[in-house]
């Protein structure tokens, strides 16, 4: 049995002392962490209370929002400005005085995959295909349950005819993007370098609720003791790299406004 990961909420003073009298940097997912997954990744909105918290916590800390959605995206739906936004797990990166994109000479082969896709997924109901700059998504949610299983076989099928790009997963979806050694994980450790964030006095702090926020965990926890902390969003226990948890969206936004008073307060 999966044991559970203690509460940052719940727990908030014990956070707070892993701080370590230090200055946290937030990096934040979007999608199932401050908003609640939708049926289509359009209705996912993030609730005003949430955005007002974001813009507190700007006041008081770096903020930067790392997700899978294509960046242009990502900016429309948190609608906050001046912070960092990291799109498509990272391969996209704008901010002020930063602008970074890895992958362009992918684009291609996800313009070649893109049409096999379509082609092949075009009779099965309720799949949605959904086009990133640097991604592919492919969302099951309101797939026909008969239909999954050939849902599966045909992106493994197109991941296998473009050996370029590579095959991850998340809830209810699958993702092609470039076969490079980068992810969200990396990308977070290129933005603590790039927004001069590595010195001893700020923690990294990512919260994220997916399979692809685990290497987000992991780079975080390979950088040893002290050296970031990860919460992972989580209504039922499971196996995580992360050392705190939050139940849900609205419990993570509650986490941040209290960690938004707790700064102020310091």
């Amino acid at each position: 049995m999966t044991q559970p990961t203690p509460s940052a909420y719940a727990e908030f003073d014990a956070f707070a002392a892993a701080l370590a009298g230090r200055h946290p940097a937030l990096f934040l997912d979007y999608d199932g962490t401050l908003a609640a997954i939708a049926p289509r990744p359009e209705l996912a909105v993030m609730p005003d209370g949430a955005r007002a918290v974001v813009r507190r916590l700007a006041a008081l800390c770096p903020v930067a929002f790392v997700s899978g959605r294509d960046l242009d995206d990502l900016t429309a739906m948190v609608a906050v400005d001046g912070l960092v936004y990291a799109g498509s797990h990272g391969f996209d990166l704008r901010g002020p005085n930063l602008q970074r994109q890895i992958g362009v000479d992918y684009l291609a082969d996800l313009d070649g995959a893109e049409r096999l896709l379509r082609d092949r997924l075009a009779g099965l109901t309720g799949v949605l295909l959904e086009r990133k700059r640097f991604a592919i998504a492919i969302h099951t949610r309101q797939a026909d349950p008969a239909h999954k299983p050939a849902v599966a076989d045909t992106v493994r099928a197109v991941a296998k005819a473009q050996p370029r790009l590579r095959m991850t997963g998340g809830k209810e979806l699958y993702e092609l993007r470039p076969n490079l050694p980068w992810d969200k994980g990396r990308a977070v450790l290129a933005l603590l370098e790039e927004l001069g964030l590595e010195e001893a006095g700020t923690v990294p702090v990512y919260i994220g609720d997916d399979e692809t926020d685990e290497d987000a965990f992991r780079a975080l926890a390979d950088r040893g003791a002290g050296g970031g902390i990860g919460i992972r969003v989580m209504e039922t226990p499971a196996p995580t790299a992360a050392t705190w948890s939050l139940h849900d969206p609205d419990e993570a936004v509650a986490f941040l406004g209290r960690l938004a008073g707790w700064l102020a307060a310091g």
